[in-house]
């Protein structure tokens, strides 16, 4: 199993990454299929900030990280407030991108054009992150163990919906029979706050269990008796840590050393990895029905029977502008999204936060989204 996937070379400081980096490309955006995209002789200074998802957390320390080893002429902050914040944020024009575990509706898409946005465009979402979500339990004799557990979508929609409240319910039991399940009761944990990792999570939930999870989609968790709430990413995951029978949801680059379930596909049941998440993003397609215009969206393919894939993933998106009312912005914006959407931005994110690579099949459609952020 996975363990110490991600070494964080930076901590954040109270919970704000800052560090200073160099916008690599100014106006020649080079392939996403390029390395760090830092070999422009334009030098781009000032500072730029972006705000949003934990779970891109770990993958933008190191890549701002690396920004910051190879120049010194900008200042680069990224807030973790969760993704709905981040958005808020960037709607307002406050920040040059978000990052978020959710694409943009349609209604955000109209009103980035008022404050965010110059010309009368509007934002587009980019994938720049992909990772599984992975459900993290602490069970004293089998997490602490190193072990992990089996679960289809049924039951797990059924734990987290605090319809099954034991352990050692036979649900859970017939399918994990090599374990000895204590009677102990369950407590789930979910995130506070509006989250992209929370939608992303019961998506799964209403695709593949939906008579056992009647939840409407939300980025909220629906108001459940009896479990506990915490904010943020690493909220979730210090809370299952403190305490034995508690479950939860995480993004996989900080799981740590919890335990983790193995997810039904087909007749099987798939550990949770970076590539296994990748699988369901490869056997997934592109919304070609998302309002606004450069925009790539994934339709997450949770039914997928690809071999080995691991069907609860997020892709987290970075939004931005075409068009913004200051062109340095524009010139670092379309050089930050250069850089973290190529081969060794993608390569960072993976060693830091074991990550997926983007995939074939979006790098092309992302590549000239970027290629449309106008700097002059």
């Amino acid at each position: 199993m996975r363990k110490n996937l991600f070494v964080r070379s930076i901590a954040a400081v109270s919970g704000i990454v800052m560090l200073a980096s160099l916008a690599a490309c100014g106006d020649n955006t080079s392939s996403a299929g390029n390395n760090s995209g830092s070999t422009s002789t334009e030098k781009i200074t000032g500072s730029f900030s972006g705000a949003g998802a934990t779970s891109q957390q770990a993958a933008e320390e190191a890549w701002i990280s690396a920004y910051m080893a190879a120049n010194s002429g900008a200042n680069v902050t990224y807030n973790p407030t969760g993704s709905g914040a981040g958005v808020t944020t960037f709607l307002s024009g406050a920040t040059a991108w978000a990052g978020s575990d959710k694409a943009l509706s349609d209604d955000e898409v109209t009103q980035s054009s008022d404050k965010a946005c110059a010309n009368g465009t509007t934002a587009f979402d980019v994938p720049v992150y992909i990772s599984p979500i992975a459900i993290i339990f602490n069970l004293k004799g089998v997490s602490d163990a190193g072990k992990h557990i089996n679960l289809d979508a049924d039951t797990a929609a059924k734990i987290f919906d605090g319809k099954i409240v034991k352990w050692n319910d036979p649900a859970i039991a017939n399918q994990n029979k090599d374990l000895t399940l204590p009677d102990t009761q369950i407590t789930v944990v979910h995130r506070s706050d509006k989250s992209g990792t929370t939608q992303n999570f019961v998506s799964y939930f209403k695709d593949q269990a939906p008579d056992s999870w009647t939840h409407e989609l939300s980025e909220n968790w629906p108001d459940i008796p009896g479990q506990q709430s915490a904010k943020g990413t690493s909220g979730v995951v210090t809370a299952v840590k403190q305490a034995d029978g508690t479950i939860g949801y995480a993004d996989f680059s900080q799981v740590g050393d919890l335990g983790t379930a193995a997810i039904k596909v087909g007749e099987n049941y798939n550990e949770i990895s970076a590539d296994a998440g990748s699988k369901v993003i490869e056997d997934s397609e592109i919304d070609t029905s998302a309002k606004g215009d450069n925009r790539v969206v994934v339709k997450i393919n949770h039914a997928t029977k690809a071999k080995g894939a691991y069907p609860i993933v997020l892709v987290s998106y970075d939004i931005a502008c075409p068009a913004y009312k200051d062109a340095n912005t524009a010139k670092f914006v379309k050089s930050w999204l250069t850089y973290v959407t190529s081969d060794e931005g993608q390569k960072t994110a993976s060693s830091a936060a074991g990550s997926a690579p983007l995939p074939s099949n979006i790098v092309e459609k992302v590549t000239k989204s970027i290629e449309a952020i106008k700097t002059k």
